[in-house]
């Protein structure tokens, strides 16, 4: 029972609830650019696509450093420290979801919308790590 408090706390601590509610924003960011593009202003598909990924990755960024995480300095140098990092990592958990889905789907013949869930809850807990413990990680 004290287990299960403690990860109550944890998923209802006020930075777990603003990463998850900057989460929800960056999807729709990356969502709502990609019709725009695609849809009224007729974009090839992975043009669309690659900028959607780009504008959301930015957003997450400036949220996750402002709001979530609370990196409050913009020093030339830390900042691209942090957006060089984030980037990389953003690019890692999109190799491993593209991987996982390959493994899931491809070779283990799963539902292609479980597995893109799975993978999905997989990439959340993947980028929370890295931005956490590397990313933002605060001077000790």
């Amino acid at each position: 029972m004290e287990k299960l408090k403690k990860i109550w706390r944890f998923l209802t601590a006020p930075e777990m609830l603003l990463y998850i509610l900057f989460g929800i924003l960056t999807t729709a960011v990356n969502i709502l650019s990609f019709g725009l593009l695609r849809d009224v202003l007729q974009w090839q598909l992975l043009t669309a696509n690659t900028l959607a990924w780009v504008l959301s990755v930015a957003f997450a960024f400036l949220t996750n450093k402002v709001f979530v995480f609370r990196s409050k300095s913009f020093a030339a140098k830390l900042v691209l420290r942090e957006l060089v990092s984030f980037v990389g990592a953003r690019l890692f958990s999109l190799a491993v979801d593209t991987a996982g889905m390959w493994l899931l789907v491809d070779v283990l013949t799963w539902n292609d919308w479980l597995a893109k869930v799975l993978m999905n809850v997989i990439v959340i807990v993947l980028n929370y790590v890295f931005s956490k413990l590397f990313i933002f990680k605060r001077p000790q």
